[in-house]
């Protein structure tokens, strides 16, 4: 299985055409995508318009659902953003290192467009699909 991103879900409905979005769309039609509460949360919260809301919002519904936050969660989503702070890197969005925690600690691949998920894949095993 594999979790998606915000950011790529972004450039998927804007139209980008980049291999993130690509890659979304290939899995998508394999049903292979999982969504999450953040990820519906800060992707559905960016449409002005109810029609391109409601769409977002049918295919979220379409796709399987997990909880990714906690408590074991958030705990393990501070010890990564510690390990990285001691290392030197700052993770801009704490809710990025939820998402990079949810995948790590259950073998799921992730297809992004964001930053803040490269430290994670270099230092500490994030698999990311490209």
């Amino acid at each position: 299985m594999i979790l998606a991103d915000t950011s790529a879900w972004i450039d998927y409905f804007r139209g980008v055409s980049a291999p993130h979005t690509d890659i979304l769309d290939r899995e998508l039609s394999r049903s292979r995508i999982i969504t999450g509460d953040l990820i519906i949360a800060e992707l559905l919260q960016g449409f002005r318009e109810e029609r391109d809301y409601q769409q977002a919002k049918q295919i979220m519904d379409s796709l399987e659902y997990r909880d990714l936050v906690g408590k074991p969660m958030a705990e393990a989503a501070a010890q990564n953003y510690r390990i990285l702070r001691k290392s030197g890197v700052t993770v801009r969005k704490t809710v990025d290192v939820i998402i990079a925690t949810y995948c790590l600690e259950n073998g799921l691949e992730l297809i992004h467009n964001d930053r803040d998920f490269d430290a994670f894949e270099d230092q500490l095993g994030l698999r990311v699909r490209r």
